[in-house]
This record gives structure tokens, C-alpha cells and sequence, in this order.
């Protein structure tokens, strides 16, 4: 069945970074855009970045873009997002994120049919 496993989170201090992995299975890889997340409870899932497969496309949002990356390794089936300068407002859990649909079009939580277990990420002295 699909499966995504997030990895790579923890507790940084401000400014310092950390890089996320998305390690999938059980679908074609190459067909899908994958997405991250991320939520502070009580909060709504925001959408921080996502990459197409097959347009190459990259959307990131306002909030992150400039210190984070986001990349895939098609021969791993897995996506990084690189997080560089990390702020206190960073702190949540991250999710990983797949769909068909390009990345053109970011879309919400529920444009994704398929989702990880999230990994939380603390920004803190």
C-alpha cells in the first residue's frame, strides 16, 4: 500500500537548520507531486512547499521561501526539504504529502489523498 515516512526532525536552536526526508512506497513515484506540511496544534495544516514530477514544478510558500529547499530524489523515491534559519514560528510537526496533480496549483490538505505520520520539528534556545 502507499506509504510515506517522514524523518529528520528535532530540536534546533534559531537559526540553525535541519533537513527533512520523505521516503515513499508503494506507487509510482514519478507520476506524483509531493507536498509538506506542517501544524501547530489548534492551527490548520499549512502548506510550506511542494514539487512536481513530471513539469518539475516548485511552489514554496511566503513564510518560508528563501531558507527553505525542497528536492526529490526520483532514483530514492524521496523528497528533502531543506530548512535553513530556523525561527520559533517554524515550530510544528511536518508532514509529507501525494497527488496526481502538479504543483502548480499548491492546493489545501485535502487536494492530498496521501499522508505520513509527520515529524515534529522544534525551534528553540
Amino acid at each position: 500500500q502507499v506509504q510515506l515516512v517522514e524523518s529528520g526532525g528535532g530540536l534546533v536552536q534559531p537559526g540553525g537548520s535541519l533537513r527533512l526526508s520523505c521516503t515513499t512506497s508503494g506507487f509510482t513515484f514519478g507520476r506524483y507531486a509531493i507536498g509538506w506540511f506542517r501544524q501547530v496544534p489548534g492551527k490548520e495544516r499549512e502548506g510550506v512547499s511542494c514539487i512536481s514530477s513530471t513539469d518539475g514544478t516548485i511552489n514554496t510558500a511566503d513564510s518560508v521561501k528563501g531558507r527553505f529547499t525542497i528536492s526529490r530524489d526520483n532514483a530514492r523515491n524521496t523528497v528533502y526539504l531543506e530548512m535553513n534559519n530556523l525561527k520559533p514560528e517554524d515550530t510544528a510537526i511536518y508532514y509529507c504529502a501525494a497527488r496526481l496533480v502538479v504543483c502548480s496549483w499548491f492546493g489545501g490538505p485535502d487536494d492530498y489523498p496521501h499522508w505520513g505520520q509527520g515529524t515534529q520539528v522544534t525551534v528553540s534556545s
